[in-house]
């Protein structure tokens, strides 16, 4: 059993920075959890704690494939590339620690929070 780490967002600045000094890579870092969902079955993986990336991705005002301006679609990219680690990390007797994402450009930031990602109480259906 692994105890998560008191900030998050912290020991994943603290993971980034040590990678950069012994690689001279500078990465983006997440720090995921278990969750189940309300209204779906099974649990995903999601992120707790970020590091060098945006954790959402805001698509408003670009347009799709057939030149229509998207209006609703704030992509939540640190969870996505939770669960993607996830199924390779595994849950059980894989003892696969970490797992490293290539060739995906995520938006970068040096101030970025997971907190980021929570919905606002007065926006919550659920509470």
């Amino acid at each position: 059993m692994v105890l998560l780490p008191d900030n998050s967002d912290v020991s994943a600045g603290k993971i980034r920075k040590e990678i950069k000094r012994l690689t001279g890579c500078d990465v983006a870092v997440i720090i995921s959890d278990t969750l189940g969902r309300p209204i779906r079955r099974g649990e995903i993986n999601v992120a707790i704690g970020v590091a060098g990336i945006k954790p959402i991705r805001d698509r408003r005002g670009e347009k799709d494939l057939f030149g229509y301006m998207i209006r609703i679609k704030q992509t939540a990219i640190a969870d996505e590339l939770s669960s993607s680690a996830e199924l390779v990390i595994g849950q059980t007797n894989e003892a696969v620690p970490a797992a490293i994402i290539r060739g995906y450009h995520y938006p970068k930031s040096e101030s970025a929070k997971a907190t980021e990602l929570m919905r606002p109480k007065k926006k919550d259906i659920f509470l």
